[in-house]
């Protein structure tokens, strides 16, 4: 029996927990700071009206909701993705953004694109790169799709970048950098965006920084903590006990008003010379 890899969105559609892992791209859409840092950098790349764009590895449609927004009736947006089943999820949420602009959703591999070289005007793969087994060919791909004189842009977290209160800094920086490490091939993702780029011949690439913060504990960050204790517990990081006191630590300082997150964003883009 072949072996699943152990980041799940390598194969999402085999997951058994595909609508928890598609409800957890909903709640991160709509956590407040984490729509802020998506749309930045959006209009760091810049997406303009009239614009039309490929995102790669659209899940659910959250970016997709953002870009219709951006590029207006004028405009068109791609979204592809290998899973099937949150593809149907996202043409169902994403039915009244394509009142408002051409929206397209197909299933197709980021490594190999299911479109003619130069057809869109900038192409894009929010924390995606951090998941895909060739970031580098990816890439490739995205930048022969695009125009010349079009963007490429790529944002990915950091997982060597966390910031996370807790009594227990010992146990909190196993739990997290072993759990980075078991999952992702390249837990250090966000930082080595700019330099993919311009390995793929892209030129003017400029890298914009930014950084969720939660003091209260927002339903994602609770979740992402939890799946993280989870996670430790099944790579025998630690038992099941350790992992139970790990999250109530965070309960009590929630409680104390001393509750601190933060998890570093890098976003690069570039351009296509001509």
């Amino acid at each position: 029996m072949t072996r699943r890899h152990p980041d799940p969105w390598r194969d999402a559609d085999a997951q058994t927990n595909l609508e928890q892992m598609a409800a957890g791209l909903e709640s991160r859409g709509r956590t407040p700071a984490q729509a802020r840092l998506r749309r930045r950098f959006l209009r760091f790349i810049p997406v303009k009206a009239g614009d039309r764009v490929l995102e790669v590895g659209c899940g659910t449609g959250v970016v997709v909701r953002d870009l219709v927004t951006l590029v207006g009736r004028g405009g068109a947006v791609v979204g592809v993705d290998s899973s099937r089943l949150l593809l149907d999820r996202a043409r169902r949420l994403c039915r009244e953004a394509a009142s408002r602009a051409r929206v397209a959703l197909r299933v197709g591999d980021g490594a190999r694109l299911p479109f003619a070289a130069s057809r869109f005007d900038s192409a894009l793969a929010i924390t995606v790169i951090l998941h895909v087994a060739d970031p580098l060919r990816v890439v490739r791909e995205m930048a022969r799709v695009t125009r010349s004189g079009g963007h490429v842009g790529v944002q990915d977290q950091d997982f060597g970048v966390v910031a996370v209160t807790h009594p227990d800094r010992e146990l909190t920086d196993r739990i997290m950098h072993g759990v980075a490490a078991h999952i992702y091939a390249e837990p250090h993702s966000g930082r080595r965006l700019p330099g993919l780029l311009r390995s793929v011949g892209l030129e003017g690439v400029r890298l914009l920084t930014d950084v969720y913060q939660d003091t209260t504990l927002e339903p994602w960050t609770k979740t992402f903590l939890e799946r993280r204790a989870e996670r430790a517990v099944g790579f025998g990081i630690v038992n099941e006990r350790t992992a139970a006191r790990w999250l109530d630590g965070f309960t009590e300082l929630v409680a104390q008003g001393a509750f601190v997150l933060t998890l570093n964003y890098y976003g690069a883009v570039g351009t296509k010379p001509n």
